[in-house]
């Protein structure tokens, strides 16, 4: 008597279960793939800016900067923007070995256009309008090469001291200060049109701070 082999039987539910394991592998193969091609579309410029230093000066004194920004609201009766300073400089993201270093060339420069600031505060109050000045978009051009370069540009906007929080701290004989920490992305591109951005930090105290004499 011949005995017969019978295949097992397979039920619907281990046939749906089999599947989306399947489905899941390919999930698992693919994704990684998709990552690395997401990765390698950003920063696909060969070099990346460096800020060497950010500093800033009050209105009242234009010409003092330094690393920490004492912003004057009222300063003898008149409103003035404060600026800030900054300066740059590239890097190759393969710079080569020790004995044969690579030098970036003219088309690695990166030309800076644009500038967006933001303010916050460390103890997380941070309604704009409210708890800190509005962030805003400005407008700057430099060009910056591995020597570095210097750029000037609005820290602290005159609007800024006629909005709240600001304004309020007008003509209070610096009795009441807003401590606040202002972030700033500079965006540029390099000399083929790749896209480029750092960002770099200062502190800035508003206050009604006493007029400088003179």
């Amino acid at each position: 008597m011949h005995t017969i082999a019978r295949r097992p039987v397979v039920s619907r539910s281990s046939r749906v279960l089999r599947a989306v394991a399947q489905l899941g592998l390919g999930v698992a193969l693919v994704a990684p793939a998709a990552g690395c091609t997401s990765r390698q579309t950003q920063g696909e410029s060969p070099v990346y800016l460096i800020i060497n230093t950010l500093a800033a000066a009050s209105g009242a004194e234009p010409d003092k900067f330094s690393g920490t920004l004492a912003s004057d609201v009222l300063t003898k009766g008149g409103i003035f923007a404060d600026n800030g300073e900054v300066n740059v400089r590239i890097a190759l993201k393969d710079p080569g070995s020790a004995t044969s270093p690579t030098q970036p060339s003219s088309s690695n420069l990166i030309t800076i256009n644009r500038y967006h600031v933001r303010f916050l505060r460390s103890d997380g109050r941070n309604v704009q309008g409210v708890d800190v000045p509005y962030e805003f978009d400005g407008a700057i051009t430099l060009t910056a090469s591995a020597g570095g370069a210097s750029g000037v540009f609005t820290l602290v906007r005159v609007q800024s001291k006629l909005e709240a929080p600001l304004v309020a701290l007008a003509n209070l004989g610096g009795a009441i200060a807003i401590s606040t920490i202002a972030e700033v992305t500079f965006y540029g591109f390099d000399q083929s049109g790749r896209e480029v951005s750092v960002t770099g930090m200062i502190s800035v105290n508003f206050a009604d701070w006493a007029d400088p004499e003179g």
